[in-house]
């Protein structure tokens, strides 16, 4: 048994006797993962799913909507998460074109910094 082997020097695993690689130590062997990340995810996703098929069975009453001149009827549900995803558009629309001005911003100040 050398002296690297031994219980309790350093790069030894003490709970199974095997030498852990450098990088290694002290890292939580169940810390967060892009698989865990994606778990997260995939469930949140099914609970939203879950309560926009009550909110959709909740909301079945016709209603009338118009919009510049066009007029129809459509279940209040379905008039609700159009509204919903029109609205989350035009905030992602206005967000990239925030990030885009943001990065085209951050280049511009690198080239001059580098002249």
């Amino acid at each position: 048994m050398s002296e690297s082997d031994a219980p309790g020097a350093p790069g030894a695993d003490p709970a199974s006797d095997v030498a852990t690689p450098p990088g290694a130590r002290g890292r939580d062997p169940l810390r967060s993962s892009r698989t865990g990340h994606a778990w997260i995810g995939v469930v949140a996703l099914a609970v939203v799913l879950i309560l926009l098929v009550i909110f959709i069975a909740q909301n079945t009453r016709s209603v009338t909507v118009s919009f510049l001149g066009w007029e129809g009827h459509t279940s209040l549900a379905v008039a609700l998460l159009i509204a919903a995803v029109a609205g989350l558009l035009i905030a992602a629309i206005a967000g990239s074109l925030r990030i885009l001005q943001l990065r085209t911003r951050v280049r511009h100040d690198r080239k001059r910094r580098a002249a």
